[in-house]
């Protein structure tokens, strides 16, 4: 199956597209059976072979949805564009239960008294300075002491 779409072309940063005719199997930078045209996206600039993207489509070659979108721009074909492929992420609402409410009392509230509160046990944890020895030291001095008595 042949399929019209674009072959990216230029530097980086400064694209350049070649509108192309080639078989869809084909990745869109190799071979190509027809140059139809080319598109500028910086200068907005769109130069295109109406009557011969006409003609393969008649022949019934496809047009991918990008290219078919530039045609409807460019007035070579009458259709209404196509979205694009990529789906929004669906993002999935938290399911709200209900309780019943005193009217008197405002919903936050209520909440914050009806939720019940976690007691945690609380760890304590102390420094202990370190204990200096003494007992040598007094030891000592009594030796010391008992010394002396008995030289006298």
């Amino acid at each position: 199956m042949l399929a019209i779409r674009f072959n990216r072309t230029g530097k980086r940063n400064q694209a350049h597209f070649r509108v192309v005719l080639q078989e869809h199997t084909k990745a869109p930078g190799k071979r190509h059976i027809e140059i139809l045209g080319s598109y500028d996206p910086h200068k907005k600039t769109t130069i295109l072979k109406k009557e011969r993207i006409l003609y393969w489509i008649g022949q019934g070659a496809q047009v991918s949805p990008v290219v078919s979108n530039l045609l409807v721009r460019e007035g070579v074909i009458q259709a209404k564009k196509i979205a694009k492929r990529m789906p929004r992420p669906v993002v999935k609402e938290p399911v709200v239960e209900e309780t019943p409410v005193a009217s008197e009392a405002p919903v936050a509230e209520t909440a914050f008294l009806e939720t019940p509160v976690e007691e945690k046990e609380e760890v304590v944890v102390e420094a202990v300075a370190p204990v200096k020895e003494e007992a040598p030291v007094v030891a000592e001095a009594v030796v010391a002491e008992a010394g002396t008595e008995t030289k006298a």
